[in-house]
This record gives structure tokens, sequence and C-alpha cells, in this order.
């Protein structure tokens, strides 16, 4: 399964490097070797460097300006990464929520990006913080929220 990891913002120079903004937290993304799925197919990351909370990439074969203007607002994807304990947004998305004592709360919708701590939204329209997740598997979304969240 691919998952969108960035989007190409637009190019930077004349040599091909482009701007790249990542929608995830693992710069591993654009390191180089790294290969991402675009539109046009795939890209291979040669370079990189972090600039004002953006990445300046260099792919290869993306030589000159005409070849990154080419690639500007492109979505950029990647495999998913297997990190065991990492919690994913694909994984929590649709899966039903229980407190650890076995009450169902329903199942998540999406999952809203807060400074604090991301959200679970459920269903209901409640919010649970991410903080309060205890596991997620199968399917199931174990979380041990403080009394009156629900409330």
């Amino acid at each position: 399964m691919l998952l969108e990891v960035g989007r190409v913002v637009r190019p930077h120079g004349l040599t091909g490097e482009v701007v790249v903004e990542l929608v995830t937290d693992r710069i591993d993304r654009v390191a180089p070797g790294a290969v991402l799925s675009s539109p046009g197919g795939a890209l291979t990351v040669v370079a990189s460097r972090p600039q004002q909370g953006r990445f300046i990439v260099a792919f290869a074969g993306v030589d000159d300006r005409s070849a990154s203007e080419a690639l500007a607002g492109a979505m950029l994807s990647a495999e998913a990464v297997d990190d065991p304990d990492a919690l994913w947004v694909h994984e929590l998305i649709g899966s039903t929520v229980r407190e650890s004592d076995g009450t169902e709360r329903g199942r998540v919708v999406s999952v809203l990006a807060n400074p604090a701590h991301d959200q679970l939204v459920l269903e209901s329209g409640a919010l649970v913080p991410a903080v309060f997740v205890v596991s997620c598997a199968d399917g199931v979304t174990v979380i041990d929220p403080p009394e009156g969240l629900f409330e």
C-alpha cells in the first residue's frame, strides 16, 4: 500500500532541485537512495537538505529547471514503514475503539492533527487524544481514557 508522504511545492534553482513539503515526520523519506512514487513514475532521491521546514531535494534524472517544473504540485507516495511501535493514521481510520475495560466507543472516522496531541475523531463526534491509545491491531484500537472524557 502506498501512503502519501509529501508533495513537490516548486522548482528550486536551475539544476533540477525541487522544494518538497513532507506530510510525515519521517525525514528518511527524502534520504539519499529513497524511492518515492509520483504520478509520472518512481523518483530516486540523490540528495536532500532541510530548509525552512521543507526540504530541497534532487532526484535522479531531474537535471534542469524544466524537468523540475514538470514535477511542481506532484504528490509523492511511498510504501508503509514497518514500525511496530508507531501508530499509523491508515490503521486507525475505520478501527473500532474500545476502552481497556471492553466498553465500545465506536469507529474512528478521521484523525485530527493537533499541536498538543493528534485526536481520533469518532463517528459519534467524540474526540480522543492519541495519547490515550494503548494499542491498535486487527482493526481494534484500545484506549485508556481519563474519567469523564465521554461525558
